[in-house]
C-alpha cells in the first residue's frame, strides 16, 4: 500500500519508512525542507512539501495514500510543549477527517502509561494528568474514530527509542551531560525506564499499520524497564563524566517525567502482533556513545 507518513525523517521516522520500503509499500513522506525531502527521497520515498501545521497539506496526504503513520512532533523546545502537543492535535485530527468511512489505516504515537506499583500494560488508560495529558487526550479522540470507519491504532513508545547510543530520555540525559560537565539523574536513580530500539519500533509500526484492528494499542517495549541510575552511569562511563543526582527541574518540564518510574510490558503486543525485537538493549546501545 502507499503510506503516507509524517515525521519521516527522525530517529523513529527513519526507521519507519525503511522498514515500509523494505516489505514492499511505497511512501509518500511530508517534508518542511529541502534537507528532509532530500533524505526522504535518497531514502526510496515520494515527497510533498509541508509542516504539521498545514492541515491542508496533511488532508491530501491521507487523501492520496492507503494509509497513514503519524509520527511528526517538534521537540526542538523543550520549553514549548504545550505548542507542540497543541500543533499534534491539529495534525491528528486533520487526518483522521480526512479518512473518515474510509476504513484505511491510521497509526499514531503515543506513550506507554506509568502505573503504580507495576508494569504497565496495553489494557491500562494513558494518564489525564500531567505535562503530557494532552497528548493522552489527542489519541484517545484518535482511537474513537474506529467508530466512524477510520482503522486507527496507537503504538504506545517507552521514554527511550534509540538507535547508536542516541534518542529518546536516554538522549536527553546525554545531551545534558555534555552541557553540565555531569551524568544526572533526578531522584535515586531507582525508577525505571522502558525502551526500545528504534528498528524494532519500526516493525510494530508496519505491523498495527498492516493488521491492527481500529480502536487498538499496543507497546513497543523490549526493555521492561532499564534504572535511571544505571542509564547514567553508562553515559558517565562512555563521556569520562561523574554521575550524580540533581534536581528534577535540571531537566525542565520533562523533570516530573524523569522522576517517575514507569515500566511496562508489551507482552501482549507480542503474542497478538508477532512482533519481537531483535536489536540491541539500551544500555548495550549506550556503548556506542562517542566521549
Amino acid at each position: 500500500m502507499q503510506v503516507f507518513v509524517t515525521g519521516g525523517t527522525g530517529t523513529i521516522g527513519t526507521a519507519v519508512v525503511a522498514e515500509l520500503l523494505a516489505h514492499d509499500h511505497t511512501v509518500l513522506g511530508l517534508a518542511r525542507s529541502d534537507a528532509s525531502a532530500r533524505r526522504l527521497e535518497q531514502a526510496g520515498a515520494e515527497t510533498v512539501r509541508g509542516s504539521i501545521t498545514d492541515l491542508d497539506v496533511l488532508q491530501d496526504g491521507a487523501a492520496r495514500s492507503d494509509g497513514v503513520i503519524s509520527l511528526a512532533f517538534d521537540h526542538a523546545d523543550p520549553t514549548a510543549l504545550e505548542a507542540g502537543i497543541a500543533e499534534e492535535n491539529a495534525a491528528l485530527t486533520a487526518l483522521g477527517q480526512a479518512l473518515v468511512g474510509s476504513d484505511r489505516p491510521l497509526v499514531a504515537v503515543s506513550g506507554t502509561p506509568w502505573i503504580a506499583g507495576r508494569l504497565s500494560t496495553e489494557a491500562d488508560p494513558l494518564p489525564t494528568e500531567g505535562p503530557v495529558a494532552g497528548r493522552a487526550r489527542t489519541v484517545t479522540a484518535l482511537l474513537a474514530l474506529a467508530d466512524r470507519g477510520v482503522r486507527s491504532s496507537a503504538v504506545r513508545l517507552p521514554r527511550t527509542v534509540h538507535d547508536e547510543g542516541k534518542g529518546g530520555f536516554a538522549g536527553l540525559l546525554t545531551d545534558a551531560a555534555r552541557r553540565t560537565g555531569v551524568a544526572g539523574h533526578p531522584g535515586d536513580g531507582t525508577q525505571r525506564w522502558p525502551a526500545v530500539h528504534a528498528r524494532d519500533a519500526a516493525v510494530l509500526f508496519r505491523l498495527a499499520l498492516e493488521s491492527a484492528p481500529a480502536g487498538t494499542s499496543w507497546h513497543a517495549v523490549a526493555d521492561e524497564g532499564d534504572p535511571v541510575r544505571d542509564i547514567a552511569a553508562v553515559i558517565g562511563r562512555r563521556l569520562g563524566l561523574p554521575v550524580e543526582q540533581v534536581p528534577e527541574d535540571t531537566f525542565g518540564p520533562f523533570g516530573p517525567i524523569f522522576a517517575a518510574d514507569q515500566p511496562a510490558s508489551s507482552e501482549y503486543t507480542r503474542t497478538t502482533l508477532g512482533w519481537n525485537p531483535t536489536h540491541p538493549s539500551l544500555l548495550s546501545d549506550l556503548e556506542l556513545l562517542e566521549p
